[in-house]
């Protein structure tokens, strides 16, 4: 793969033990990082809304990885069951799995996750149980609270965005949020339920990501 000097875009298989996991990887010309999504309640990389949000950090400078974080059969057999969409365990080797992948593929990178409804909770964990640094992390509507016991753990600066009439995924974010040690922010956008469907809450969700990445790819970078 070319180093991070031009402009890559293409479709990616990740291999992992038995299957691989598609996805697409696009990095924008001189990126210093590259943010990896994890999503969660029956989504899959194809998510508009995710798509919107990679696009943006694009705009911004920062490279995406978009991936699924389940196989064919398993998203066939959780369309009916649901069980999948809720193992954090399981999203999270997947990510970390990712995450081993593409450092192998781009040592030089920084690393960042963006997680959204169950997928924040994995990138959660797997950040806290990463070998591989990951600089920061933003929650979109996330579940942080399906982390647990990985919360004190989490060592990457933070972003929880919430919708403002989200309520009960609030508590749960503020729940979590005590929890944690590493530099932190809950934001909540005021009148946004929990998709962000509203006009311009998605944007501001997009907008509010790509400064949190920027800043901390920035400080990183210039150590």
């Amino acid at each position: 793969m070319t180093q991070l000097r031009e402009h890559l875009a293409m479709e990616i298989q990740i291999p992992f033990d038995g299957f691989d996991l598609g996805g697409e990887l696009n990095i924008p010309a001189g990126s210093k990082g590259v943010v990896l999504f994890a999503h969660g309640s029956g989504s899959s990389r194809h998510s508009p809304r995710n798509q919107f949000v990679a696009r943006t950090l694009r705009q911004r400078g920062a490279g995406t990885l978009l991936f699924d974080l389940l196989t064919q059969d398993e998203e066939a057999e959780d369309r009916y069951t649901g069980h999948l969409r809720f193992d954090i365990n399981l999203l999270a080797e997947r990510l970390l799995g990712a995450t081993k992948w593409f450092h192998q593929e781009e040592p030089e990178s920084l690393i960042g996750y963006f997680g959204s409804s169950t997928g924040a909770a994995a990138a959660l964990v797997a950040e806290a149980h990463s070998e591989v640094p990951i600089r920061a992390i933003v929650s979109r509507g996330g579940r942080p609270d399906l982390a647990g016991a990985a919360l004190p753990r989490v060592r990457a600066a933070t972003l929880l965005i919430v919708g403002g009439e989200d309520t009960a995924v609030i508590e749960m974010n503020k729940a979590a949020y005590t929890q944690m040690r590493c530099p932190k922010e809950l934001r909540i956008i005021p009148g946004a339920s929990h998709l962000f469907e509203e006009p311009g809450a998605l944007e501001q969700v997009a907008e509010m990501a790509a400064e949190w990445f920027e800043r901390h790819f920035r400080a990183e970078s210039s150590q």
